[in-house]
């Protein structure tokens, strides 16, 4: 079983003390987003947690306690892009406060273990086309020596955060422009040693050495722990997505990025102090409540037991 942390708000930056909390008691809860009444209590012993897949914009608190994870594997995906805090209004400057962050975030954990995302492509009347090819550029420069790969996504305006893009003058990419960026990008990461893959995406850009990728990817988790794993794909995510399968801890509306082009939905203003008045409950910023049903989720491990052949032949 592989553990998302997560989709759905930014676990590391804001509810780092809770995961912590969880991880020590071997035990999450999570609420359904459908049925609210559901609970599933996730066992986060090592036996059934292949590795965690962190999903960040910022994950700066989480740094002094890395060590923590050290029996897990893990990595992150850190998007960083080059967007002003009128479309993210919770985040640090990007080139004197989260590349930095990024940086330090690879010198500990390994270059493999810290995924460049620079996504979602959006246009606005100043982030053009070219706008976008200098910010990824200077990125690049900034980030290559402590990544191996970029992941790249253009906007999807859902219906939920039209009203949004529309106040900010925000528009998805046309196709035409999409593919002038993954042309350009393709160029700029290649002269940078970057692999870049895609994230649910579409379009096909192999001619510009961009390739479809998987987020939640079991064979990386695989290759830093030294266990193959035999996760199948994740059924329940978007027509174009290549994720392995995992269970996401997070809960929407409980980030406090703010990003104007978020899906997962916005932590009040108001209750922005009030990040971890739960991090001793087993629910992200949520208690148990009277009448909800508590089922425990059947999860397992996903490790191959058997040896392949090159195994065996080295024994």
């Amino acid at each position: 079983m592989i553990i998302s942390a997560s989709r759905r708000t930014d676990i590391p930056n804001y509810y780092s003390d809770w995961f912590f909390e969880r991880l020590k008691e071997r035990m999450v809860c999570v609420r359904n987003p459908f049925r609210p009444g559901d609970v599933s209590r996730i066992s986060l012993s090592r036996d059934v947690v292949d590795g965690f897949v962190f999903w960040t914009k910022n994950p700066s608190p989480m740094l002094k306690r890395l060590g923590e994870l050290e029996e897990f594997p893990y990595y992150f995906q850190f998007t960083l892009n080059g967007y002003g805090t009128e479309l993210e209004p919770g985040l640090p400057d990007k080139e004197t406060g989260l590349v930095p962050v990024f940086q330090e975030l690879s010198e500990y954990a390994g270059r493999e273990r810290v995924i460049w995302r620079y996504d979602p492509i959006l246009v606005t009347p100043e982030y053009t086309v070219l706008r976008h090819q200098e910010l990824f550029g200077r990125l690049a420069e900034k980030l290559a020596a402590y990544t191996r790969k970029v992941v790249i996504s253009f906007l999807d305006p859902y219906t939920n955060i039209q009203g949004r893009l529309a106040r900010s003058a925000v528009q998805e990419p046309e196709a035409g422009q999409m593919e002038q960026l993954a042309r350009q990008i393709g160029k700029i990461a290649s002269e940078y040693g970057l692999d870049v893959e895609t994230c649910a995406e579409a379009g096909d850009y192999e001619a510009y050495g961009i390739r479809h990728g998987k987020c939640i990817d079991a064979s990386l988790l695989g290759r830093i722990a030294g266990e193959p794993l035999s996760t199948g794909k994740d059924t329940g995510q978007r027509k174009f997505c290549g994720c392995d399968a995992s269970i996401d801890i997070g809960a929407y509306h409980t980030c406090q990025n703010r990003c104007v082009y978020c899906y997962a939905g916005h932590k009040s203003r108001e209750g922005q102090t009030a990040c971890e008045d739960h991090k001793s409950s087993p629910l992200l910023e949520d208690e148990i409540r009277l009448g909800d049903v508590i089922r425990d989720r059947r999860v397992k491990s996903d490790r191959e037991t058997q040896l392949s052949l090159d195994q065996f032949l080295k024994i």
